[in-house]
């Protein structure tokens, strides 16, 4: 049996290649596996876990902060319809006319200032000045109307207020501290 092209001869060399290719890629995989233990341990530490209740862990965490986010941004949607509601009440519109209330041509001392808010709501103060004399009235406007009878510079005041641009909202410079 020293004949190595003889039957079993040549299936000997199959089988001594065969256990050579089989132990070259049990090596690779044994290589391989090292590495991804390796990678493994960096990404889970030394705590035993697997990847599967690793994911599971990130999993949960997940949903909790999910929860944390949804809840804030709820209570934040809510504090901001908050604030909102509050600016519709804030001064928007503005105008002031002066004229001379009583042709005296003293000037145009007396003048007339419309306030009023998103809703066109507010009030209309009015001055008269006289030689001597000033006179302080104020009238509410309700959606663009007053509520008493209005003069023509307090009708003026409020159609300027209401024909001009809003008040842009403006915020104070924060100082460097």
């Amino acid at each position: 049996m020293n004949n190595l092209s003889s039957t079993a001869g040549i299936v000997a060399i199959a089988s001594g290649a065969v256990a050579v290719v089989a132990l070259g890629t049990s090596l690779g995989l044994a290589a391989a596996l090292r590495r991804l233990r390796s990678a493994q341990r960096a990404v889970l530490g030394d705590q035993g876990q697997d990847l599967v209740s690793h994911a599971a862990s990130l999993q949960s965490a997940f949903e909790a902060l999910s929860s944390y986010v949804h809840d804030a941004a709820t209570r934040l949607d809510e504090r901001v319809a908050d604030a909102e509601a509050r600016l519709d009440g804030a001064v928007a519109y503005r105008s002031l006319i002066r004229y001379d209330a009583l042709g005296e041509m003293s000037g145009r001392q007396s003048t007339s200032v419309a306030l009023l808010d998103a809703n066109r709501s507010g009030i209309v103060m009015s001055s008269i000045h006289h030689r001597d004399t000033a006179r302080l009235y104020v009238k509410q406007v309700v959606a663009g109307q007053g509520e008493l009878e209005l003069s023509p510079e307090e009708e003026e005041a409020v159609r300027l207020a209401i024909e001009g641009e809003p008040i842009p909202v403006r915020h104070a410079a924060r100082r460097a501290g």
